[in-house]
């Protein structure tokens, strides 16, 4: 489509440099909302990005910003069925997280494997999204809403002064705005002109990776010949596989897992930790990712016969961090603030949380003027916060790989964590449906533990640094990973805010899968021994389950 040209006279409200799809959401959402919005970028749609798995939360999140900002359009990406109704049949669906430890030398025990499922009925299935076209979606729709924009602009220059910034390319092209959003990434240009990046980099992770596209990737089911108690409840090809060994993974992303897809690639990708594994001189990164492939039996099986579709990516290490993401007149968004691993796949959600803080405050500065850096205090500390506790989490998984036991003990405090803020999040959403009252969502800003997954509960943020506090400890040799595990069980077992029955307190419970009989459990539970925030929580959420069903619909 053409670009929207503006004269250099033209002021913006807003400029954002990035038109990925945290840039576009937030120009979605600023145009509609009446907002004068620039998007910037560049180079132009469609784009190739990785970072395609969703997860509960992200579905949760999008549907929030859908409702509170009224964009109906990311509704579209907050459900598989609708992906690939309004997209196209070019999406995976996703309808579980596996988990498949490995060894070098030797086949996948079947007794080391996790998935993690919620049950259709409650749950729209999470997709994998096929982001070149997702992207450039929420692009278009920001232009349908009025948003202007200007592709294959390279910002060379940013000079800010008492009104407003000034936007620079190197050939004197110029854009004037009351307020700039970098959400470009890597190499934003407000890091580089503030000299924000963190050096070192704060994060205690460390991991480089490389990706691809392929096609002819075979399914993981057809890898293993297990009896009914070891193969998992739900296909592993149709969710998010990971394959894990020591201090790295592979993930296993397919378009092409369902019978209705018309899309034939898988992302695939591999990060290591680049203490544990540098980054070899003599080899390509196709030959890299081969070769580390081949030290385990299953994981080549899960790669023999396919085909790249696009020359390969090699990173050095992924993790980068900013001083500070806000200031008078700037903000710093998602990636463009910092980065960890794609490890539980929290990028979209992260993004999605940011963005639900971040435009109602740059919405109220339109109308009245107020563009200082106290206003988005808060837009700061929530996403430093989201990105230093996902660095203690995927900093505590990877040294968790050493030993099967103490990794489910890690996988059950980010399931357990991981629904409660789904849950959290939703309740809000469920009160703003009934009354359309914004201070709903308000009140959940400011909690004592920005960041976390469950937010304001002492008892989780306690169990969260005990495993934290744990696995540190192994990897320095403190303790064994037997005692380790056993310190995190322990707590899990005597924490009223886990709930029993579900699996997320079951030591030997590989495959968390709710069927009814676990589920009543669970509810005798809630209403009888649970801790009163939980129940809270839970209580209200079963109120909107039971609602949701009671008209045939789905809870997220």
């Amino acid at each position: 489509m053409d670009e929207t040209r503006e004269t250099d006279k033209t002021i913006y409200d807003v400029a954002i440099m990035g038109s990925g799809i945290a840039g576009s959401m937030l120009g979605a959402i600023l145009a509609r909302n009446k907002v004068k919005v620039l998007l910037i970028d560049a180079a132009a749609h469609p784009k190739f990005a990785i970072g395609e798995s969703t997860i509960p939360y992200t579905l949760v999140a999008l549907r929030t910003l859908a409702d509170r900002y009224d964009v109906p359009e990311i509704k579209t990406l907050a459900t598989f069925t609708n992906s690939t109704k309004v997209l196209g049949r070019k999406y995976g669906i996703k309808r579980h997280f596996g988990y498949l430890l490995h060894h070098e030398g030797r086949p996948q025990d079947p007794r080391e494997v996790n998935q993690f499922n919620t049950p259709p009925s409650l749950l729209h299935e999470a997709s994998h999204l096929y982001r070149q076209d997702t992207d450039a979606y929420m692009f278009h729709t920001a232009i349908k809403y009025g948003a202007a924009s200007r592709q294959h602009f390279r910002v060379s220059d940013i000079d800010f002064d008492d009104s407003g910034v000034t936007l620079s390319s190197a050939e004197g092209e110029q854009y004037r705005a009351r307020y700039v959003v970098d959400a470009s990434g890597y190499r934003s240009p407000l890091a580089d002109k503030f000299e924000l990046r963190e050096e070192p980099c704060r994060f205690k992770h460390h991991s480089r990776s490389i990706w691809n596209h392929m096609v002819g990737v075979p399914r993981t089911d057809d890898l293993f010949r297990h009896s009914a108690k070891d193969t998992p409840p739900v296909p592993w090809y149709e969710g998010t596989v990971h394959h894990m060994f020591e201090r790295g993974w592979f993930w296993v992303i397919g378009f092409d897992n369902h019978r209705d897809s018309r899309n034939p690639l898988c992302s695939v990708g591999l990060t290591l930790d680049p203490r544990r594994y540098p980054k070899p001189a003599d080899m390509t990164p196709e030959e890299e990712f081969y070769h580390h492939a081949a030290r385990f039996p299953d994981i080549q099986r899960q790669f023999e016969g396919a085909r790249p579709v696009r020359e390969w990516v090699s990173t050095g290490r992924l993790q980068y961090s900013s001083k500070r993401c806000a200031g008078d007149r700037w903000f710093l968004l998602a990636h463009a603030g910092g980065f960890l691993d794609p490890l539980f796949s929290r990028g979209l959600s992260n993004t999605a949380e940011a963005l639900n803080c971040l435009s109602w405050r740059l919405i109220d500065a339109a109308r009245d003027g107020d563009w200082s850096q106290e206003r988005f205090e808060y837009v700061d500390r929530l996403q430093q916060g989201l990105f230093d506790y996902n660095d203690t989490l995927v900093n505590s998984a990877f040294i968790s790989w050493d030993d099967y036991d103490l990794w489910t003990a890690v996988f059950r405090i980010w399931a357990w964590g991981a629904n409660t803020g789904t849950s959290y999040l939703h309740n809000a959403l469920a009160k703003f449906h009934k009354d359309g009252n914004d201070q709903h969502f308000k009140d959940l800003e400011d909690p004592p533990y920005p960041g976390l997954y469950w937010p304001n509960h002492d008892g989780f943020k306690s169990l969260y640094d005990e495993m934290v506090e744990q696995c540190e400890a192994y990897e320095l040799g403190k303790v064994t990973a037997r005692e380790a595990a056993d310190t995190i069980y322990a707590h899990l077992e005597r924490a009223s805010y886990v709930p029993n029955y579900f699996g997320f307190a079951e030591r030997k419970q590989r495959f968390l899968h709710p069927d009814l009989k676990s589920i009543s459990k669970l509810v005798y539970w809630v209403l009888t021994e649970a801790d009163p925030a939980l129940k809270k929580i839970m209580l209200e959420h079963n109120k909107e389950t039971m609602k949701a069903k009671a008209v045939g619909k789905k809870l997220f």
